[in-house]
Parts: C-alpha cells; sequence; structure tokens
C-alpha cells in the first residue's frame, strides 16, 4: 500500500473516497467537517439526515464511521467518523484507533482504492499532535494486509507544522 503527505485542502484531493473528521450528528459543524458540506453541496446532508431518520437514530458513536456520497466533491465517498475528544484523565486512545481502523474497513467494503485522510480529533478535539499522527501512519499501516482494495492511502494535513510530523514519522 502506498502512503503519501499531501498537504492542503482533503476538498480538493482526488481520491475514491475521504475521510470526514465528523461529529457524532453528522449534521455538518466546523473544521473539515464544515469545509467537507460547504464544498460537498446539499446531498451529503440529505443521506446524513436520512441515516440519522433511519439506521443512527442516535447518531454516529465515537470510533465508528458510515459512508455517503462525495456529492460535488473530486471524490465518489465521504466517509464519516467520530474521533474522540482528547481527555489527560482518561485514555481514549482505541477510539482514536477505531475510527481510522474503522474508516478503512468501510473503504474497502465500498471497493475504494485510495482515500484520503485528516488528522482526526487533533483540531477543536484537541489531541496532541504528535500522538494523533502516530496513531494515524501506525494504524493504516496495520490495516494494509487488513484491507483488500485500498492501494494508496493519502494523509492531507493542513499546516506545513503537521506535514513535518507526518513526513517524520513515517520515516522512523
Amino acid at each position: 500500500m502506498e502512503i503519501e503527505v499531501q498537504q492542503g485542502d482533503i476538498t480538493k484531493v482526488e481520491v475514491d473516497a475521504i475521510v470526514n473528521a465528523a461529529n457524532s450528528s453528522l449534521l455538518g459543524g466546523g473544521g473539515v467537517d464544515g469545509a467537507i458540506h460547504s464544498a460537498g453541496g446539499p446531498d451529503i446532508l440529505a443521506e446524513t439526515k436520512q441515516l440519522r431518520a433511519t439506521t443512527l437514530p442516535d447518531g454516529l458513536p465515537t470510533g465508528d464511521a458510515v459512508a455517503t456520497t462525495a456529492g460535488k466533491l473530486p471524490a465518489r465517498w465521504v466517509i464519516h467518523t467520530v474521533g474522540p475528544v482528547y481527555a489527560k484523565t482518561i485514555d481514549r486512545r482505541d477510539q482514536l484507533v477505531s475510527a481510522y481502523r474503522r474508516s478503512m474497513e468501510v473503504a474497502d467494503e465500498l471497493g475504494a482504492t485510495s482515500i484520503a485522510f485528516p488528522t482526526i480529533s487533533a483540531g477543536v478535539y484537541g489531541w496532541p499532535h504528535d500522538d494523533a499522527v502516530a496513531v494515524a501512519v501506525d494504524t493504516v499501516r496495520e490495516m494494509a494486509d487488513k484491507v483488500s482494495s485500498i492501494k494508496k492511502v493519502v494523509f492531507v494535513p493542513f499546516s506545513e507544522d503537521m506535514k513535518k510530523r507526518y513526513d517524520e514519522h513515517l520515516t522512523d
């Protein structure tokens, strides 16, 4: 599996599936979530509302993932996942690992050959950046032989600082 880092705007990356760092409501929000809903248009929100009205009436649990259309985005699908909020006194790392794992599994079920990830939980959810990058890279590497369709993973950090962290972790 090829892994690359491409700093910039995840809504512009040309892959089969992009991952949305969503909140459990699935109805849009700020950061990556807001950018994906805005750039993808109303079709994404229509599908997330349908999910809430049917299979996910209580929202998407932390660490799980679900796919919708990508609307007007260059990707075919958006895989929504809910990362945990960081807390110094509670170890939620397993939930962050699960968010990446479940996103890879959903992409594989769809037959996606390429997937792009933001750095889940590293924004307003406060996850320490070095650990967020380590979880992302290590989990994707662990999933490489557990998914059959995915041939390429693109990490899409927004800042140059985060890109450097990915580059460093990938060369370790």
